[in-house]
């Protein structure tokens, strides 16, 4: 099936559009509760900022190994299966951090959550890329990635709530249910996916992924996901502890500070996704960097302050985040050609995520804590670092841009 000469969306196209937004819903869930659920983490099982750091790491490095594994099978098979497959690894996974009860339990069960879920974004991807035209895209994914604004809204403060009232493994067993429901509709309702089947492709996994990797234009994408996932990873764990230990935000207020920032989310993205179709992506991207950049420096050097500021300035920054995840991935996704773009996928998916385990590993070694409950020092060192790999993903994206306008002609 394709829908490549569709210029609007059918009922069925909607479909797809809604299960790869509920599918990234859960998976970006699952990964980002483990954020505000950090707080919590540090005092029930006992740990520091540095062992954190390695919890958030470990879901990211086996992400990152288990799709460069997958990478040379990934167009070997319809993507509807890869998904359903990879899916349902990924139920198991969460399902087993729900029932851990220690620092070691727990960083095993991420490894083994990781191995599933870190691939099925770039199914997802391979999917959007295979289905929708370049102009459609921006529009698709901005659909998508509401997953993580609904997450934010919906999932996490509800994820807080429960782990507030029970315990920090409750939330992850909230996702399984969920998760299970979405599984039965992919499995029942999604098409095949296998046109890119039909295109001759005689090599043999291995040397597919070689091959791939050995391209010059994909390496260029690949380089500045990189430094556009270290960027972004850096921060991330770490938030919750600094609202709570630095900015003096309750615990119980934390649910409506992650709620005003993923409402903010789910109102833009739709806006983001159509702009990025109407105006030029890359200039969008570069816009939306140096607004990140700017809140970033002022949020990371930020002291106790009222509960309305640091909600105002998680928004701020949340609009910049989303305003160049948008353009960006529809960017990388013109890059591979059709017969490589489930290699391209997953070997790029596997780099976001260990650029991102060694970004959360890094920052988790530049911050520390004195004792459970005191501030968390160097957080501006980290906003600092961030800095400095959005200008360079900048440069970066800039020669995405040029190759793909290129490919166009």
């Amino acid at each position: 099936m394709t829908i490549e000469n569709k210029a609007g969306f059918s009922n069925y196209d909607k479909f797809v559009v809604f299960i790869l937004a509920i599918t990234q819903f859960t998976i970006i869930l699952d990964f980002m509760v483990m954020a505000p659920l950090g707080d919590l983490l540090l005092k029930d099982l006992h740990i520091n900022p540095t062992d954190f750091g390695i919890v958030v790491s470990a879901y990211a490095f086996s992400a990152g190994i288990s799709g460069l594994l997958t990478a040379g099978f990934a167009d070997k098979f319809d993507r509807k299966r890869l998904l359903l497959v990879f899916y349902s690894g990924f139920i198991i996974g969460t399902f087993l951090c729900g029932l851990a009860n220690s620092y070691s339990t727990l960083v095993m069960a991420r490894i083994i959550t990781g191995l599933f879920g870190g691939v099925i974004g770039s199914i997802s991807m391979a999917i959007i890329t295979d289905l929708f035209t370049l102009q459609q895209r921006g529009r698709v994914m901005g659909f998508v990635q509401m997953g993580f604004g609904a997450s934010q809204v919906l999932g996490i403060p509800i994820g807080l709530y429960i782990a507030n009232k029970y315990t920090w493994e409750t939330p992850f067993l909230m996702i399984v249910g969920l998760s299970i429901c979405i599984a039965f509709a992919i499995a029942f309702k999604l098409k095949p996916v296998n046109e890119h089947l039909k295109i001759p492709n005689d090599k043999k996994p291995l040397l597919h992924l070689w091959h791939t990797i050995q391209n010059k234009d994909y390496r260029i994408g690949f380089l500045a996901t990189v430094f556009l996932s270290i960027g972004g990873f850096m921060m991330m764990p770490f938030g919750t502890i600094f609202a709570v230990n630095n900015l003096g935000v309750l615990p119980e207020e934390l649910p409506f500070l992650f709620m005003a920032s993923g409402t903010c989310s789910l109102l833009i993205m739709p806006f983001i996704g159509k702009l990025s179709d109407q105006m030029d992506k890359y200039k969008l991207f570069v816009i939306a960097t140096l607004w990140m950049l700017l809140i970033c420096i002022i949020y990371t050097n930020l002291f106790a302050v009222p509960l309305w500021l640091v909600m105002l300035l998680n928004i701020l920054l949340m609009i910049g985040i989303m305003s160049r995840m948008v353009p960006s991935q529809a960017l990388t996704s013109a890059v591979p050609q059709p017969k490589d773009r489930g290699a391209f996928m997953s070997i790029n998916a596997s780099l976001q995520q260990i650029a991102g385990g060694i970004a959360s590993a890094v920052a988790g070694f530049i911050v520390f804590q004195d004792t459970e409950n005191s501030p968390l020092m160097n957080y501006d060192i980290v906003g600092y670092v961030v800095t400095a790999i959005g200008i360079l993903g900048i440069l970066l994206m800039a020669r995405v841009n040029r190759l793909v306008t290129r490919n166009r002609r």
